[in-house]
């Protein structure tokens, strides 16, 4: 694959290239419809006293104008998807250089109930969804959190497959954020899809074969009326005719219009998205069986959207005075319409959701797809069923700076608990947030922060940051409690979770939490559980010498010449030096 670096610059000139070039191609015809319309003008003008030439000339002179408007708006519109482009460009550059902390950061989604989403950097200021994200549509945000949040370890290899595709697939991605970031949607797709569920249609086929009659007379008058055969009154007579068949069911066109024109962005947005989907060739799985939920009897659904999209811009015209009453009034506009609509709903109402929903999963996997892009020398974990867990070498927190980030070797076997000491600032708690996201990404099917990973499948709870509630009066330690019980609740029921604390029983004494640790890992290990607890207690890696299946390893902290010296390397066996009155020292605080 390409340097995405060099990619995105590439991409970020060649993309701003074309936007001065449209703005050019955009300008001349400007100038061709302005010499039209002061052309046909004129012409009208001279040729006033000859209504039937004037006439020619106003018909001639509207279509051109109509034909280069179209084809100005057409540009316009490509140009603004390629101005989006550069945007999209320019972004990653900066988010490589470090720079995403405004970015949307989802703290909206983190739950002190959940398995992990507090603990981990999930969320938040600074966190892995603020970097990963790129979703575009609100509906494909909420997919992108539900896939982090799943805890979802069945067919890994299937979303890695995928992820792997569309990692290889820059452009196409890239073009697919643009289309959608191209529509302000009023309406959730949601909404659309209970809406068109709960609709009843009542228009039958008759109405629109009056519809049919009624148009074709109106020309044979207008024919009759210009040959001065009929008199023009009669002409008059027949729209008031057709302007009262559809007063008749003016109060239902406008409750269908009122919804549709609203929806009709999001109609016209998702036919382009489905579009851009049908329109390639995927290998994975996944990707096939997305493609082919929107497969409907030869049909394709971009089209179909599209279609409905013109329906709704065509009952839309009725907002135009002109439209409204002639349309109306000599073809029975607003009914012809309605209908469509009604006979689309009838067809393809059961099938939206389903449309939707694959739209929804291009635009949450296109963020992971675009991650494993840019970190190309990261390593999908290979999915065995052994007696390791975790077998990663080098492994590291993947937000971190390559340039200065320590890694680790980590070999965890199933049924291990690994109990980790080390002085303050040594990096235990970072090792822990590492352990957590390999399993996540893992589970997600990205690739992780380690040069080799080898993985069984395992789900992840923590305990880590416990807050007091005063909302739910609950103190801090009765808060812990809580956390402690649902992970030993959740343990009892399916032991394969992985479970990573740290700290525990901050709130009470230091005796009674030596006491309560230690009885709470060796809870843990009577029901097989497989983790790691970090601890500044070294009184609790006494239980390594009771108990099998657990394991000691610390983080290293040495003064060095007065100065306070980290590796941040992981290594087997008990931290012997803590930092924290020397700490105190150096800080002048005693």
């Amino acid at each position: 694959m390409q340097n995405p670096l060099e990619f995105y610059s590439n991409q970020l000139d060649t993309n701003n290239a074309k936007v001065r070039k449209l703005f050019k191609t955009l300008s001349l015809y400007s100038l061709l419809r302005l010499s039209i319309f002061v052309g046909t003008g004129v012409g009208i003008y001279f040729t006033f006293n000859h209504w039937k030439i004037a006439l020619a000339i106003s018909i001639i002179g509207t279509t051109i104008f109509l034909i280069l408007l179209s084809k100005y708006t057409d540009l316009k519109v490509e140009r603004a998807r390629y101005k989006r482009l550069v945007k999209i460009n320019d972004e990653e550059l900066q988010i490589a250089s470090g720079n995403f902390h405004d970015r949307e950061d989802g703290s909206e989604y983190q739950n002190p109930k959940h398995f992990y989403s507090l603990d981990i950097d999930l969320f938040g200021k600074g966190s892995f969804f603020q970097f990963i994200n790129r979703t575009t549509i609100k509906e494909g945000t909420h997919k992108l959190v539900h896939s982090l949040l799943a805890n979802n370890i069945s067919d890994i290899k299937k979303r890695q497959n995928a992820i792997k595709e569309l990692a290889e697939k820059p452009i196409w991605r890239q073009n697919y954020s643009a289309i959608a970031q191209g529509v302000t949607v009023e309406h959730s797709a949601e909404s659309i899809i209970k809406w068109l569920k709960s609709y009843t249609p009542f228009l039958n086929k008759i109405w629109f074969y009056i519809t049919v009659l009624f148009s074709l007379l109106s020309l044979v008058f207008f024919v009759l009326a210009v040959a001065e055969i009929m008199p023009i009154a009669y002409f008059g007579y027949w729209l008031l005719l057709g302007l009262g068949l559809t007063g008749r069911f003016l109060k239902r066109i406008n409750n269908v219009s009122l919804y549709t024109s609203k929806a009709k962005e999001t109609f016209r947005q998702y036919a382009q998205l489905l579009s851009a989907i049908e329109n390639i060739a995927f290998k994975s799985e996944l990707l096939r069986e997305q493609q082919y939920k929107i497969e409907s009897e030869g049909k394709k659904a971009s089209e179909i959207f599209s279609k409905f999209s013109k329906y709704i811009d065509a009952l839309d015209n009725r907002n135009n005075l002109i439209s409204a009453i002639f349309g109306n009034g000599y073809f029975l506009w607003d009914i012809r319409q309605t209908y469509y609509i009604e006979q689309w709903i009838n067809t393809y109402a059961h099938k939206v959701e389903d449309w939707f929903e694959v739209v929804t999963f291009f635009d949450a996997y296109n963020s992971l797809g675009n991650y494993a892009f840019n970190h190309q020398e990261f390593t999908y974990p290979k999915i065995l069923d052994s007696e390791h867990t975790i077998f990663a070498k080098d492994l590291g927190h993947p937000l971190l700076n390559s340039e200065k980030r320590v890694d680790s070797d980590l070999e965890l076997k199933q049924e291990q608990f690994f109990i980790v000491t080390g002085a303050n600032m040594a990096g235990k708690s970072t090792f822990l947030r590492t352990v957590a996201l390999h399993i996540v990404m893992a589970n997600v099917g990205l690739p992780v922060c380690a040069k080799e990973s080898k993985y069984k499948p395992i789900k992840l709870i923590t305990s880590m940051r416990t807050t007091d509630s005063l909302t739910d009066d609950s103190s801090y330690f009765f808060s812990e409690l809580t956390r402690l019980k649902f992970v030993v609740d959740t343990i009892e029921k399916d032991n394969n979770y992985f479970i990573i604390l740290d700290e525990i029983l901050k709130g009470t004494n230091s005796t009674d939490k030596a006491i309560g640790s230690r009885k709470f890992v060796e809870k843990l290990v009577k029901l097989n559980a497989t983790g790691i607890i970090a601890t500044h207690d070294l009184s609790l890696t006494e239980i390594e010498s009771e108990l099998k299946a657990v394991k000691n390893y610390f983080f290293d902290a040495q003064i060095v010449n007065d100065e306070l010296f980290f590796d941040y390397k992981l290594k087997q066996g008990i931290c012997q030096n803590m930092n924290a009155s020397f700490l105190l020292k150096k800080m002048e605080i005693v």
